[in-house]
């Protein structure tokens, strides 16, 4: 008897988790309309600039890099994952790696990120999370490699390549993710010109944020 009700528990569990996924899911706001310009983004998404500038007080990476690598690894699309290789080239098999949300981290170093500086409650999904941990890689990038938070395109090279594969140089012998670096330096640069123009719209906009406790 005991064993049923156990069974029954479990199974009402997973299927709790599953429907608080899917809205969730349903929940996660839209891919901004015009990803090129970092001041419509923060328009439509005024909350993403508070979460950028804290991972920038926090973690040194300038914001207009933070919203670069998020571009590039997710196009700003919450959940996406990896696609699915095809087994015969119709049958979906497994993805290539476990990377999803935002930042496209994937299980280990996420794990390794709310271990030392998130929480147990950390999602891949919520851009808050997603920009402390692009912040927090970056810095350990910078103490172990040296590399400034100010060089977007090296940056992200080690985020790609992992600080190991950065030291060991893999991403000379792969002209894309070269190419990709590059884009996300240029980005970056963009998104830095069009904040410096934008940026006082976003700081003390809230009530309470007054002189001075406001951080503009």
């Amino acid at each position: 008897m005991f064993g049923h009700v156990l069974h029954a528990w479990r199974w009402l569990l997973i299927v709790g988790l599953g429907i608080v996924s899917s809205g969730c899911a349903m929940m996660a706001p839209s891919p901004p309309q015009d990803q090129s310009n970092i001041c419509e983004i923060f328009r439509e998404q005024p909350k993403w600039y508070d979460y950028a500038r804290d991972s920038q007080e926090t973690w040194g990476t300038p914001i207009a890099t933070q919203m670069a690598f998020v571009k590039r690894e997710s196009s700003f699309r919450s959940h996406v994952r990896p696609p699915r290789k095809r087994i015969l080239w119709i049958f979906p098999g497994p993805r290539p790696s476990s990377a999803r949300g935002y930042a496209q981290a994937q299980d280990p170093v996420w794990g390794e990120y709310r271990d030392d500086a998130g929480s147990l409650f950390a999602r891949r999904t919520h851009m808050k999370h997603a920009t402390d941990f692009i912040g927090w890689y970056n810095a350990q990038t910078h103490r172990q490699l040296g590399i400034s938070l100010h060089n977007p395109e090296h940056l992200y090279l080690a985020y790609h390549e992992g600080r190991g594969g950065y030291r060991r140089g893999t991403y000379r012998s792969k002209p894309q993710v070269r190419q990709a670096a590059r884009q996300v330096n240029a980005q970056a640069s963009r998104y830095q010109s069009q904040l410096a123009a934008c940026e006082a719209e976003f700081r003390c906009r809230h009530f309470y944020q007054f002189w001075p406790f406001c951080r503009a």
